[in-house]
């Protein structure tokens, strides 16, 4: 096996620059959730340079690819990487800097998507080294509800040939570059966006007797909810409601009829996910009776929690180690961040793992979903590279 690493190494090193190049070009056109066409015809561009098999239009705008080894109905490995940007102004001045104002990739994604291009070219140069099929789905819609992971596997993403495991990679900022880091079992949680709309009577400030505000009623649900979930838990299971939109929209001396809230809950067990949807509701139209208000009260059900299979990712986990060292492979906290990749964990054995992409030493080490988040390129390198390798890996060497 390490003279197969040695080569992935080798072509992961050789490759290096184009996988830059693509990788600023995208930087440099991002587009967001399921709009991503520009960014769909990049892909397939890039594909047919290879001479690697594809289908367009999942979702109108996912590729899939195919490249098949020897005996290629043995077993498929899948490796996904997510295309969209976010509505994000960037503040970074560099030669590759968003061209599309408003709109930057500022989760990574044009660094999964460029990953992804550079383990198929190596992984396609030594096709006829390795066992079994590999399928690269760049997915659309990470960063919007409901998520471009589940319409695909609607659209039968995982089948013909039919998907073993699955591997996905994401960006770590807070991660030194050169090194990954994996967790076994659960990781991330599932997400749920809240809207609550508190009504009451509006009015003239003036006239005291004659509104019933809907402000009041408001903070006393959100105080009533902050206690319950997040003061007092009932459970140890890790959980998060929070609140960060709050619209009353009315003036120093006119008391609105309504106030709109919008929050986020996320955990890690979905038996409490249900109990808890019912239980907040609950609180808050029980709250506004009391007030002599009203509370209508919306779920909108998100991505479920992110469960990595234990024995698959030990695997990773050694395989990791086998490419780029023990010292440079760590374990990773859960974390009640989320990601629509989950719904492929949910589908079949699977492994998420982080790929470090900040450098303090060169002032790269801005977060996610920053305006001036950024990495450092030589992480390009080891992306494409182990993604390869753990698909290889995986699928077992002809050498």
């Amino acid at each position: 096996m390490q003279q197969l690493i040695n080569k992935i190494q080798s072509l992961a090193k050789q490759y290096h620059s184009e996988i830059i190049e693509n990788r600023r070009h995208l930087h440099a056109h991002p587009e967001l959730s399921f709009e991503e066409f520009k960014t769909s015809e990049y892909i397939v561009s890039k594909l047919k340079k290879y001479n690697i098999p594809f289908t367009t239009g999942f979702v109108k705008t996912g590729v899939v690819a195919l490249i098949e080894g020897e005996n290629p109905t043995k077993k498929t490995i899948a490796l996904r990487a997510d295309i969209d940007a976010l509505p994000i102004f960037e503040t970074n001045e560099v030669s590759y800097k968003s061209t599309n104002q408003g709109v930057m990739h500022a989760c990574g994604h044009d660094v999964h998507t460029s990953s992804l291009l550079g383990a198929a070219r190596i992984l396609n140069e030594l096709k006829n080294e390795f066992e079994g099929t590999v399928k690269l789905m760049f997915q659309p819609g990470e960063e919007k509800l409901p998520g471009g992971a589940s319409l695909m596997i609607q659209e039968g993403v995982l089948e013909n040939p039919h998907v073993n495991n699955i591997f996905g990679q994401h960006v770590y900022p807070s991660m030194q570059v050169g090194k990954v880091g994996f967790r076994k079992g659960m990781y991330m949680a599932s997400t749920d966006e809240i809207y609550l709309t508190v009504k009451g009577k509006g009015g003239h400030a003036a006239m005291v007797k004659e509104y019933n505000n809907p402000l009041f009623i408001a903070s006393a649900i959100l105080l009533g909810l902050n206690k319950s979930f997040m003061l007092e838990p009932e459970n140890e299971i890790p959980t998060v409601l929070a609140f960060g939109k709050i619209i009353g929209n009315g003036a120093t001396n006119v008391i609105p009829d309504e106030v709109k809230i919008e929050g986020t809950f996320r955990t890690m067990n979905e038996t409490w996910r249900v109990q808890a949807h019912k239980k907040m509701t609950a609180i808050a139209k029980i709250i506004a009776k009391q007030m002599k208000g009203e509370c209508v009260f919306h779920i909108e059900n998100g991505y479920p929690f992110l469960i990595n299979d234990e024995p698959f990712t030990a695997r990773a986990i050694e395989a990791a180690v086998d490419y780029l060292g023990k010292e440079n492979v760590e374990e990773l906290p859960m974390r009640m961040t989320a990601e629509d990749f989950a719904f492929f964990t949910q589908q079949r054995p699977s492994c998420f793992y982080r790929l470090g992409t900040g450098n303090p030493a060169k002032g790269i080490n801005s977060g996610i979903h920053t305006s001036n988040f950024d990495i450092d390129e030589q992480a390009l390198q080891v992306g494409a590279g182990l993604m390869a390798w753990l698909a290889v890996n995986e699928l077992g060497s002809k050498i």
